[in-house]
């Protein structure tokens, strides 16, 4: 690790101010499955950006509103994107929180609220980040833009719209989003890609009501058996995904990337096992980090139907549904796989009805993006050691929109401990990892604009 810079003592300085800072964006609720908080934390997330300089505005749409700042110093020097997402996930059950999930609190190093990791204390790093810079040394080294959307934990429904219609306004040469955790390790990440997401459900109907299973149980059509067969035909018991055309356009991984992926075989396997499994599903073909980040999987997340309360019912139900998701990998795209999905249950099951509920498009970065290097250095440099190389996450973030619509590389820089416990009660992240995230964001700014090719 390099000696301490003024940034660094100037972050050191102002340890409480930011923590006090944060504090007060987590209190506010926020959450855009219900519309709570999210006038009220947009126009705290617009105080932000103007806080440290940016000229910014609200973005109206009939959803939430976008938050866009820009600090456009040269037409000559590069233009960094910065993305994150002002809304969080509802908090529930709240029972299994230790603490109010809007009320944060600090305990053993880390903080605990709603929101913190995912993703309102990541990408306030940034915008301290930046602030720090101009404290410091005053002009941004480069044009720096960011925008924060109020609907990603809803599925992003007008992100590729938003970023369609604004090309002229986010045009950027390389975006970087800090969400998601290290890797297990503790070791720094450098995320070179997303996966994908479409989400459906599978419904099943019988008779008009809930029948009596000694009258009617060899009788009656069951909708949970029908499920429960039509989904048999979907996967295989070797893990196979045997829908027609499942993965015929997948893109292969180069062997750069299988290489970073096999880097990282040890540290997911203790993983895996910290979560109290003793074997893992196998796979006949494919290694576990290819399975995790390169090849698309199949999960059915809930199946529904019937009595489920305590003791027994004896009752035939009249309807069942499974919901399901798809994480798809480049060349995938959700529509053809959904019209995939459809052709499947009308072949083997045609009375299910099937209901799309949103998709996301996967992403991807090549590991050799010539702004690789200089995010490695700056991670390096307040880290003290090099940060590992991951092809793609396993979840999913709307990255798509940059890549593709803008046509600009985008780079994941996770600032999160690996267990922040995102969407889950006891959401949190480590006090260090935090004010380390702004040190690291400043280090882009310098880095960047010292390498990249456009300057």
């Amino acid at each position: 690790m390099t000696a301490p810079t003024d940034i660094d003592r100037y972050v050191e300085a102002h340890r409480q101010e930011h923590l006090d800072r944060l504090f007060a964006y987590l209190r506010i609720p926020g959450i855009s499955a219900h519309g709570a908080g999210m006038a009220e934390s947009a126009e705290h997330a617009l105080g932000l950006l103007r806080g440290a300089g940016l000229n910014a505005r609200l973005c109206p749409t009939v959803g939430a509103p976008f938050v866009y700042g820009e600090a456009l110093v040269d037409p000559a020097r590069p233009t960094l994107l910065i993305y994150g997402h002002y809304d969080v996930q509802p908090a529930d059950p709240l029972d299994l929180w230790h603490s109010p999930p809007f009320e944060p609190t600090i305990r053993n190093g880390r903080i605990y609220a709603r929101g913190v990791a995912d993703n309102r204390g990541q990408h306030l790093a940034h915008i301290l980040g930046l602030e720090a810079w101009r404290d410091c040394r005053g002009t941004l080294p480069l044009n720096v833009k960011v925008l924060l959307e109020g609907e990603e934990e809803v599925g992003s429904p007008r992100m590729p719209g938003f970023v369609a219609d604004s090309r002229d306004l986010l045009r950027a040469d390389v975006c970087v989003i800090s969400d998601g955790g290290v890797d297990d390790s503790g070791r720094s990440v450098i995320r070179f890609g997303v996966r994908g997401v479409l989400s459906f459900e599978l419904r099943a109907r019988g008779a008009a009501r809930d029948l009596h299973s000694g009258h009617w149980g060899e009788i009656a059509p069951n909708p949970i058996w029908t499920l429960v067969r039509l989904l048999a035909t979907m996967k295989n018991g070797a893990g196979v995904v045997t829908i027609d055309g499942f993965g015929e356009t997948v893109a292969p991984l180069s062997a750069e990337e299988r290489a970073a992926l096999a880097a990282m075989e040890g540290a997911q396997d203790e993983a895996l096992r910290s979560i109290g499994l003793s074997e893992m599903q196998q796979h006949p073909a494919r290694t576990l980090g290819e399975r995790r980040a390169g090849w698309p999987s199949f999960t059915i997340s809930g199946l529904h139907g019937g009595y489920g309360g305590p003791g027994s019912k004896t009752v035939l139900p009249c309807e069942a549904f499974a919901k399901c998701d798809i994480r798809l990998v480049p060349d995938q795209r959700a529509d053809d796989v959904l019209a995939m999905v459809r052709r499947h249950v009308a072949r083997h099951a045609p009375g299910v009805e099937v209901i799309s509920h949103g998709a996301m498009e996967p992403s991807k970065t090549p590991l050799d993006s010539p702004y690789a290097a200089p995010v490695r250095r700056a991670i390096a440099r307040v880290d003290g050691t090099e940060p590992m190389l991951l092809p793609a996450m396993g979840g999913s973030l709307p990255e798509y929109p940059f890549t593709h619509t803008l046509g600009i590389p985008c780079l994941g820089v996770p600032f999160a401990n690996a267990d922040e416990a995102n969407h889950a009660p006891n959401e949190n992240m480590e006090v260090k990892r935090f004010h380390r995230g702004i040190r690291i964001a400043a280090a882009l700014l310098e880095e960047i604009a010292a390498s990249s090719p456009s300057s």
